[in-house]
């Protein structure tokens, strides 16, 4: 006895073939490249994060949903396929058996779950079948469908899928071929109910996870419109404003610490800025008024000798001018370099000796101690300035001496340029002030005496710029500028 178990269904629609795959594929590539349809694409596309975050939140939860339901919704089918074929595989064993006897009843006996059952002899020809397809013709394969054969049951006025078991079992009067229907009605039922209940909880769920992800969402990108719009309604006059910082460590609350730090240094940087014009200012308005007062007494003295002496003055304020304005110029230039170290070797022991020997003794020597072989990489012109300017302001300074030192530290290999003047100690409070743009302490405020107050603001912007740092030491022989570069890129 052969069995067989094949799906029986009504003929479905015709399937899409490649090509019109293809030609459809075509088209819509020419639909998206159209101008007008990619302008209208990316105007309808989401532009806020909220948005896309929402979107993308759903969209996640949709293909989790779609592909659960579809393997709940297969899973299910299978077993209530399972269960039918095994109902309708025993009644065709029942018939195999009664036609094997030769004693098949007329009609025959619809079991539980049954529809219909047909036994049809080698010749095509019907032995017996149930009361309700009297007077039907025997069943013919139409087709196959997933290596099942298929049938056309309208013309048995079957309207629903079913399951039709095939066994073929021998009989008196020649082999037979049993047909055995059962109903997919139930499975096809359970399976509308269960995919629309997936559906509907699909939904649900994805219209949950949109709303719980569009509220937190909005609420964690709340500060971040707070940030942006305080920082948008803060100008070049409002760099006192800060934006507000919420509570906690995360991500934004970082942010928010980073934009007031930022906030501060544009502050203190323009606050700096002002502060160094309006001292340019008054550095510059001094010495012009009393140019001017000197060149228009000269203009109008009858005195030969007052007026050479007027003259003389003036050319005297007129090259305090000129250096004022050459410490401007470098310093705007420094501030523009940045902090891209000059890489050139510069010999400091060269260097030492060369500045040290066309400087003038007067008021003070300068006694040098320069062994060779230290060398850094830097500007030649710039770090000579840059010893310039301390010894000016050691000589300005010391009672009776200025030493100039160079050694270089064992342990780090930095090179180290002291500058030691005998004179007054500097304070504690004030040994960061004299480094600042224009300061003069208490016993320098005369500008004659005191210079324009950039001399050692231009040596530690120089000190910076080649990788170094200026401090000030308070020895037992006076007061030490000591310079510390370093001698490697």
């Amino acid at each position: 006895m052969a069995e067989q178990d094949p799906t029986i269904r009504k003929p479905g629609r015709p399937r899409v073939t490649n090509a019109a795959r293809r030609r459809a594929r075509t088209a819509l590539r020419r639909l998206t490249g159209h101008p007008r349809t990619a302008a209208l694409i990316r105007r309808l596309a989401p532009s806020s994060v909220r948005t896309r975050t929402t979107l993308a939140a759903c969209a996640s939860v949709a293909v989790v949903m779609v592909a659960a339901s579809a393997v709940v919704v297969m899973m299910l089918r299978g077993n209530l396929e399972r269960t039918v074929e095994t109902g309708g595989l025993a009644q065709a064993k029942d018939v195999a058996r009664l036609a094997s006897a030769g004693r098949l009843p007329e009609p025959l006996t619809l079991g539980p779950g049954t529809d219909f059952i047909q036994v049809v002899d080698d010749r095509g020809k019907v032995v017996a079948q149930s009361q309700n397809l009297a007077g039907r013709p025997a069943l013919t394969p139409t087709g196959s469908h997933n290596g099942h054969r298929t049938y056309d049951l309208d013309a048995l006025g079957k309207e629903h899928h079913q399951r039709v078991t095939t066994v073929t079992t021998p009989a008196p009067g020649g082999p037979v071929t049993i047909h055995v229907g059962a109903s997919l009605r139930t499975a096809d039922a359970a399976e509308d109910v269960t995919t629309a209940a997936l559906a509907a909880l699909s939904a649900l769920l994805i219209s949950i996870v949109g709303f719980l992800t569009w509220r937190t969402t909005g609420r964690a990108l709340r500060p971040v419109e707070a940030i942006r719009a305080e920082v948008a309604a803060i100008g070049d006059r409002g760099l006192d404003r800060r934006v507000p910082a919420p509570r906690g460590d995360d991500e934004i609350a970082r942010l928010a610490d980073t934009m007031n730090a930022m906030l501060e240094r544009l502050e203190a940087a323009g606050t700096r800025q002002r502060q160094f014009i309006a001292d340019a200012s008054h550095e510059l308005r001094s010495p012009l008024a009393v140019l001017r007062t000197q060149l228009e007494v000269a203009l109008t003295h009858p005195d030969p000798e007052v007026r050479d002496t007027l003259v003389a003055g003036a050319l005297q304020d007129t090259e305090r001018l000129q250096t004022l304005s050459a410490d401007l110029l470098l310093l705007a230039r420094l501030d523009a370099t940045g902090r891209s170290r000059p890489t050139e070797p510069v010999d400091l022991a060269d260097l030492a000796r060369t500045t040290v020997a066309v400087r003038s003794t007067d008021p003070h020597p300068v006694t040098l101690h320069a062994p060779g072989g230290v060398t850094v990489p830097g500007n030649a012109l710039w770090i000579g300035r840059l010893l310039t300017n301390l010894l000016d302001n050691a000589q300005r300074h010391a009672r009776r001496s200025v030493t100039v030192h160079l050694s270089e530290d064992p342990e780090t290999g930095d090179a180290v340029l002291d500058v030691t003047n005998d004179g007054p100690p500097i304070s504690p409070a004030d040994q960061e002030k004299i480094f600042e743009r224009f300061a003069r302490l208490d016993d320098a405020r005369s500008r004659d005496d005191g210079g324009t107050g950039l001399g050692l603001p231009i040596a530690q912007d120089i000190a910076a710029l080649h990788g170094g740092t200026i401090t000030v030491l308070d020895t037992p022989t006076g007061t030490t500028f000591r310079t510390r570069l370093t001698t490697g890129d």
